[in-house]
């Protein structure tokens, strides 16, 4: 990606482009560099994309949850001066704009969902990775994939060192639990923002089944699937990802007309 990491106050953050502001939030291992594709493609195309590194084990442990970081959200995009945004977030990142979209409607002018957690928590909780152990977590890094060679030495770095850090693994329980105990399902029926799920059809840590919950409880959803890809859309599939999240922003367009001031 062609942008700058920016600090601004207790913000860092990429941005690149102009015009309606798509606001990116990464899951819990994903980096900032996972939606390349995502902000190569939109910053060209009338929309200033926004990737906010989540303080996601830099907050203290009573704001390491679901919740505060929904609110960190909103309080970026206030600093930002965005009137209204498009929040697009995978896994933990989706959980959070679902949360944001909850707690404040009136920022939201689309919502972007793929693999999110937030109804189906198998992902977080169940097996979480052994330290020391480096073929265990590699195998953990590439089932996250279709395709395990996305699953390169460097993200299985990342992994590793989490898991051996053990501030950072204390932090990513209190996560996973968090993510259950805010569970969506009740909220979603009354979330009337245009929201758009792409998800993988082969996602074995949110299967293709919490998808379709996703849309049928969502009153204002469009659902679309990719092949042959897991639990990552954009890293896997980017220009698949990229065409029909196209196709949902020129469908909605005049839902999405926007009249946001950017800084």
């Amino acid at each position: 990606m062609d942008g700058i990491i920016k600090k601004e106050g207790r913000y860092s953050y990429l941005e690149i482009g102009e015009g309606t502001p798509i606001v990116i939030l990464h899951g819990l291992m994903g980096g900032l560099s996972n939606f390349d594709g995502v902000a190569n493609y939109f910053s060209t195309r009338g929309y200033k994309v926004v990737i906010p590194e989540l303080p996601i084990y830099t907050q203290n442990l009573l704001k390491t949850n679901v919740k505060a970081f929904a609110k960190y959200v909103k309080d970026f995009i206030t600093f930002k001066k965005f009137e209204r945004v498009i929040l697009l977030g995978n896994s933990l990142g989706g959980h959070i704009a679902l949360y944001h979209t909850k707690m404040y409607p009136e920022k939201m002018l689309g919502l972007v969902i793929t693999g999110s957690s937030g109804l189906y928590e198998s992902a977080m909780g169940d097996s979480y990775p052994r330290r020391g152990d480096y073929e265990y977590i590699q195998k953990k890094a590439e089932a996250v994939f279709y395709d395990p060679k996305i699953a390169t030495k460097e993200i299985v770095d990342e992994v590793y060192a989490m898991a051996n850090d053990r501030i950072k693994l204390i932090k990513t329980l209190t996560i996973a639990k968090s993510a259950i105990r805010h569970n969506m399902a009740k909220d979603l029926p009354k979330i009337h923002v245009p929201t758009c799920i792409i998800w993988g059809k082969n996602d074995t840590v949110t299967p293709p089944e919490v998808a379709l919950e996703f849309d049928r409880l969502l009153p204002n959803s469009s659902l679309y699937w990719i092949d042959k890809c897991g639990h990552a859309a954009m890293m896997e599939h980017p220009d698949e990802f990229n065409r029909l999240l196209e196709v949902w922003l020129h469908e909605k367009s005049e839902t999405l007309k926007n009249s946001t001031s950017t800084k």
